[in-house]
């Protein structure tokens, strides 16, 4: 694990250093509430892992994994505003402890800080529009275009949440300057182990207590929101099978990569393991 708390560290530091520099120190104070409270940072642990299992430089990607947690973090805030939740991490949501025209602020200026440090790679800043574009269609469907099968569910979990998880891991390949289909080989695996992170999020909603969870539960239910379990009427088993189906699925992706067998690669593979197991 110190492997793995090392990247993670380095992430952590470049975050902290991005948000101090923000200005005005409001602004710099509202972002680092939702940054810096916390959260698993599986995303940008996906960006350093992907570059170096690629055979690249982990210094290469820390930009590129902190940006991709800044995007997500601009999401969560955008989310618990829609949802009306008021906890995040434990703490007080963005809009709960600042304001509902102060968090919008602060979510916008995760996305600016997210895209400057892309600008280095207009390939990067490519692949990170693309899934936002992908993640607000997600967003919509979830509100207007409500799933109704479990195939339309799998539609919006992609969207909602395996697009920023293949943008991390494609991230990653880009930074190591791996080939194309090495970079779409990761961002498949990515993508799957997005949807059963979401698949696995919806049993917990269900599922979990909200003390151990670190944020409300039965959400889905109260702002009858579309889960796997509230479209398709699945038990939490069957539910938890189809993450473990997605699960096997991003293996066999990675495994379709071809790149060599390393300390990151084995990492990347117990994330896909770990992800339809957790308990928070």
């Amino acid at each position: 694990m110190e492997y793995l708390e090392r990247r993670v560290s380095m992430v952590e530091e470049r975050l902290e250093a991005v948000i101090e520099a923000v200005d005005p120190p409001e602004l710099s104070d509202e972002v680092a509430h939702v940054a810096l409270a916390g959260g698993k940072r599986v995303r940008p642990a996906v960006t350093i892992l992907a570059c170096e299992a690629c055979g690249g430089d982990p210094d290469d990607a820390v930009d590129f994994a902190v940006a991709i947690e800044l995007v997500h973090n601009a999401s969560l805030v955008i989310d618990d505003i829609i949802d009306r939740s008021d906890v995040r991490r434990g703490t007080a949501s963005a809009w709960a402890e600042y304001g509902y025209g102060p968090a919008i602020i602060a979510s916008d200026g995760l996305l600016g800080e997210a895209f400057a440090l892309l600008s280095r790679d207009d390939h990067a800043t490519q692949i990170v529009a693309e899934s936002m574009v992908e993640l607000g269609e997600g967003e919509a469907t979830e509100l207007v275009a409500r799933p109704t099968d479990e195939g339309e569910y799998m539609v919006l979990a992609r969207r909602k949440t395996g697009a920023l998880f293949r943008a991390a891991a494609e991230l990653g390949a880009v930074a190591a300057d791996a080939d194309p289909f090495t970079i779409e080989a990761f961002g498949e695996y990515a993508e799957r182990v997005g949807v059963a992170f979401q698949i696995r999020d919806d049993v917990l909603d269900a599922t979990a207590d909200a003390d151990d969870l670190g944020k409300p539960t039965g959400q889905d239910a109260e702002m009858d929101r579309p889960s796997l379990v509230q479209v398709t009427g699945l038990s939490a088993a069957e539910a938890n099978q189809r993450a473990h189906d997605q699960s096997e699925q991003a293996l066999d992706a990675l495994a379709a990569s071809n790149v060599d067998d390393s300390e990151p690669l084995g990492y990347l593979q117990d994330l896909a393991e770990f992800v339809v197991v957790r308990e928070r």
